[in-house]
């Protein structure tokens, strides 16, 4: 059960988040297997550890696992049957946001964490500030069976180097009271309307500029916005004053997802932006209200199991990424946590554990469903137009906090 926030308003020091806009090239090495991926921000730079050989083989197992991740990311039903069969002794350090992810995973994981759950709005500033290096996904047995759109999304994947396992994922949904709405809205305009003025709650996250930029490409196509996350000066600007002129309407800038929650059952919320899991929570709980896909799309999350630069442990590493991605683990994970598993064979096992929740999760969704999704991925300076004149990720978080208050 997700109670808490990813991307977070708790921001680490500086120096975690400051991008490196010319990271040095690394020569010589290439992963090997895999598919070309990434791009468009990425364009013109070289992760400090594309030169790192991959492992070629898992060896003998370290007997220990250290893991940053998510909470309920490392739940006993699945860890202790990982420690009975390979021997390696799980611990798990829970981070609160994006950021902290970041700082703990400083100088390469500090020699002391193996691996790391990181959302796609952490992912490029660990490939980027050196702190994860590239993985052999041909040691990943189940990765032939993700959706095809994770398998070497750009938030993980650079110049065909794999830079981790894509794992669980999830849409931000509008969320809406049906009591308060004759038919469901089919824009996310509603979260700009003054009609619904203290009524309205989104999260409390930076990367939710993306969200309003998103809104904006379809509404204002004179903007030029072609990627949410990569915004000029100008376009940023104009998102930025979008959401200004949000913050009245705005009851509360939520960081849990159970404080949400609250606010639709208390009636004091109408609408919102949330995750499927609330959705789900809400009507279990017997409140009408529904989470859609607006006509502009949608922004998303997708989580990668990254390794560390200097992992002290890679073979239990590398088995930990085998044993979370099969059918059966991503199914439990999914169920628990609320979101959709990378997995295409996780589906209907989810079913047995709850019914009905591969459809509820959209697990079994069309592709197209998955492509109307914006994935996160890092603010950089760099654009997809090879020049440098984007707004980078800490110029969004010092807005957010304007923009808040």
């Amino acid at each position: 059960m997700r109670t808490w926030t990813r991307g977070g308003a708790l921001f680490a020091a500086a120096s975690a988040i400051v991008l490196i806009a010319g990271c040095g090239s690394s020569g010589g090495g290439s992963a090997t297997g895999g598919t070309s991926g990434g791009g468009g921000a990425t364009q013109g730079l070289t992760p400090p550890q594309a030169g790192t050989p991959v492992a070629s083989s898992v060896g003998k197992t370290e007997g220990h696992l250290n893991l940053i991740a998510w909470e309920g990311y490392a739940q006993p039903q699945w860890v202790k049957p990982f420690q009975q069969a390979t021997g390696c002794q799980v611990s798990t350090k829970y981070a609160g946001s994006s950021s902290e992810m970041v700082s703990l995973m400083a100088n390469g994981g500090g020699g002391q964490y193996d691996l790391v759950s990181a959302s796609g709005d952490a992912d490029l500033r660990l490939i980027y500030g050196g702190d994860v290096k590239p993985v052999n996904i041909n040691l990943i047995p189940s990765w032939k069976d993700f959706h095809p759109f994770l398998q070497a999304p750009p938030f993980n994947t650079i110049g065909g180097k794999h830079y981790g396992v894509s794992y669980e994922f999830g849409p931000n949904v509008l969320l809406y009271s049906k009591k308060a709405f004759s038919s469901a809205p089919d824009s996310w305009s509603v979260l700009y309307d003054k009609k619904y003025s203290g009524q309205i709650t989104v999260p409390n996250n930076p990367i939710q500029i993306a969200d309003a930029a998103l809104y904006l490409s379809k509404i204002k196509p004179s903007l030029g916005i072609t990627d949410p996350y990569e915004l000029t000066q100008s376009q940023f600007n104009a998102t930025v004053a979008l959401l200004k002129q949000q913050q009245p309407l705005i009851k509360k800038y939520w960081d849990l997802a159970s404080q949400e929650i609250s606010l639709f059952s208390s009636g004091t919320t109408v609408v919102g932006a949330a995750w499927p899991y609330q959705a789900n929570t809400l009507n279990a709980n017997g409140q009408k209200v529904a989470g859609i896909i607006p006509a502009q799309g949608a922004t998303g999350w997708a989580d990668t199991w990254m390794l560390a630069t200097h992992a002290p442990h890679p073979n239990c590493a590398y088995k930990w990424m085998q044993w979370v991605t099969t059918p059966k683990v991503q199914a439990q994970e999914a169920v628990y946590f609320g979101e959709t598993p990378a997995n295409k064979l996780a589906c209907p096992i989810m079913d047995k554990i709850q019914k009905g929740s591969c459809a509820a999760y959209h697990a079994n969704a069309p592709e197209s469903y998955f492509n109307t999704i914006k994935f996160w991925k890092t603010p950089l300076a760099q654009c997809g137009n090879g020049r440098s004149d984007c707004v980078p990720f800490q110029q969004w978080v010092s807005a957010w906090t304007q923009i808040t208050g």
